[in-house]
């Protein structure tokens, strides 16, 4: 989250990012004196921020402990790697790379054909598989 607040009305901040637009602002109203939400329907669990590569989100991670944070070393996920911290008011923020991405482990002309897991789940295929609601593909004469 590079920048600083761009805009400020009614308590609100505004925060872009590399020119704005979509998915590169974030609105922020802080009410230190309200309760905190619960997790349920309609809430968000957290918020990922997307990194351009390993060095920027590690110059993040260092950023966000010097500012007094306890974010997690890096995680792979296999498709990208993460860092997770909680901001001040509880909320989750993970910084999460764009690479390697989620083609990575199949042809790009079949992405989606097929159920990918991560190398550690895989033994759990067979579990993963009898909970997911099937999926009908749409057919070509539609």
């Amino acid at each position: 989250m590079r920048g600083s607040p761009c805009s400020c009305q009614d308590g609100w901040q505004r925060y872009r990012v590399e020119g704005g637009g979509s998915g590169k602002c974030i609105d922020i109203k802080e009410l230190p004196n309200e309760r905190r939400g619960i997790v349920g329907a309609g809430t968000v669990h957290h918020v990922a921020w997307r990194m351009a590569d390993d060095r920027e989100e590690l110059a993040l991670h260092d950023a966000v402990e010097t500012a007094g944070l306890h974010p997690t070393p890096q995680i792979d996920r296999f498709w990208f790697r993460s860092v997770y911290f909680k901001e001040p008011g509880g909320a989750l923020f993970e910084l999460a790379t764009d690479g390697p991405g989620f083609d990575h482990d199949e042809d790009q002309a079949h992405l989606g054909e097929q159920l990918i897991l991560t190398p550690w789940l895989e033994q759990r295929r067979a579990e993963i598989e009898a909970v997911l609601t099937p999926l009908q593909l749409p057919r070509a004469d539609r």
